[in-house]
């Protein structure tokens, strides 16, 4: 049988700087928003101090282990990779006018290792970081300014990296901001929906000019967007609770709306008008949107539900989620509703939408796993997640859907992006390191591992379809 995924899809993996490298000062870096958050995305935001330390300061050492990461990503077949530049090791502060040649050189080294390998390199420009100068000094995306230092930033590394890397990505899961204001654009939690609406057009049109400088400077090179793909199904077929499940489902494709049609929906603005939402939108600003992207790239790791009924709402806000559970699904061990199906759906739905080719960069199981006395780590739950995962990627695929390529989250363990931990493992590789930071960072194979191996080199065919 002939396999269902094309000839060059991009099987892979992806991590993110602030979550693998760790060096968080090394070679001239400067202070990232990441380093000010040592307990997550979702945590407080502490100022650093003389001699305090992170888990993420650390993380798992790639920024002097990735040789030995890469030789063992290519043991597994990889034909991408999806990595972040830190912005802070190219322009420390962020308002820099020459670049950090230190930070540069590192990412020459890196990519130069993947094509040694022939490892493809994806590349995100932002992602859940930027540097803590240009919050302190401006305000982050909240100030205008920003826009064209991220532009600065962007063509520094095209021109860079011209000629090593064809795919680009601009801010990772840009809807977060929606959720976590400092994480996403530089901004307090408490910032008003204005404040956050007016930070995120400033990203939005950053991405654009981003997108135009891309494909000005590097000869046939792609760039997307990245969108978490939040998928919501109404809990009931009450009309009320599909209206309101399509409205919730536009908060994030909104993003997705103004990056791949060059513009602002119209129900966006009756949002902005009816919540009394201000934001300045320019002439110049409409101008840059137009820009679009080549590619829309996403993150799937669950589905949820939408109701109208307040008293299911009440006892969902109780727990970490804040949504209402599937009684059709089971949850992982981090209470995240485990639907297959729903990837299917989401990419039916997007390729509907946009017409343009999607990318899945990041989808996986976060587990604690157990080493056996023998050494082996036997993660048949990841196995199986990621297996029934990709079964419904395949149908997508037969349903008609131009996917480029699948890079799992967290090929090796990294630092948790929500909460800072270790213990949530994504990876096919083990990293011998514990939540306090302790462990000797010794890779190891897990069973997952061959697995993997064994579905890229099959291109898909190894696959066990349960149905």
């Amino acid at each position: 049988m002939s396999s269902k995924f094309p000839d060059h899809f991009l099987w892979g993996g992806a991590v993110a700087a602030n979550q693998v490298e760790g060096a968080y000062q090394t070679d001239g870096k400067g202070l990232s928003t990441s380093d000010l958050q040592p307990q997550g995305i979702f945590g407080a935001i502490t100022p650093r101090v003389d001699g305090d330390s992170g888990i993420k300061d650390v993380a798992i050492d790639f920024y002097h282990r990735y040789p030995q990461d890469i030789a063992l990503f290519a043991e597994m077949g990889f034909k991408c990779l999806r990595i972040s530049i830190a912005w802070t090791r190219i322009f420390p502060q962020g308002d820099e006018e020459a670049p950090n040649e230190a930070g540069l050189a590192f990412y020459d080294r890196l990519f130069d290792e993947m094509a040694r390998y022939g490892i493809q390199p994806l590349v995100t420009l932002s992602h859940y970081e930027m540097p803590y100068g240009l919050v302190k000094q401006y305000g982050g995306w909240g100030n205008r300014k920003t826009i064209g230092f991220f532009e600065h930033y962007a063509r520094t590394v095209f021109e860079r990296y011209k000629h090593k890397v064809q795919h680009w990505l601009t801010f990772n899961e840009i809807n977060m901001s929606l959720h976590a204001p400092f994480t996403g654009v530089g901004l307090a939690e408490d910032s008003s929906k204005s404040e956050i609406y007016q930070a995120i057009h400033h990203q939005l049109v950053a991405s654009a000019r981003a997108v135009k400088a891309c494909h000005e400077i590097v000869p046939g090179g792609k760039i997307g967007n990245m969108l978490l793909g939040g998928i919501l199904y109404p809990l009931s077929c009450k009309p009320e609770d599909v209206l309101e499940t399509q409205r919730q489902n536009r908060d994030w494709l909104f993003f997705g709306d103004v990056q791949a049609r060059g513009g602002y929906p119209a129900y966006m603005r009756r949002y902005f008008r009816e919540n009394g939402i201000q934001v300045e939108i320019t002439a110049e600003d409409q101008q840059a949107l137009r820009e679009t992207i080549d590619f829309i790239s996403f993150s799937y790791y669950m589905s949820g539900c939408v109701t109208t009924d307040e008293a299911q709402n009440n006892t969902a806000r109780t727990n970490i989620l804040n949504m209402v559970p599937n009684p059709h699904l089971a949850s992982s061990e981090w209470g995240w509703q485990i639907d297959p199906v729903g990837l299917r759906y989401l990419l039916n739905v997007l390729y509907d939408r946009y017409q343009k080719p999607l990318f899945i960069v990041e989808n996986g199981l976060g587990a604690k796993d157990r080493v056996e006395a023998d050494g082996s780590i036997n993660d048949d739950y990841r196995i199986n997640y990621l297996n029934d995962h990709l079964v419904q990627v395949a149908e997508a695929i037969d349903d008609g859907v131009e996917v480029m390529g699948y890079t799992s989250w967290g090929p090796i363990d990294l630092v948790s992006a929500s909460k800072a931990e270790m213990s949530k493992r994504y990876g096919f590789i083990y990293v011998d390191r514990d939540d306090a930071g302790n462990g000797s960072l010794e890779r190891r194979r897990k069973k997952s591992f061959y697995w993997y191996r064994d579905v890229i080199q099959s291109n898909g065919n190894s696959l066990k379809n349960k149905a």
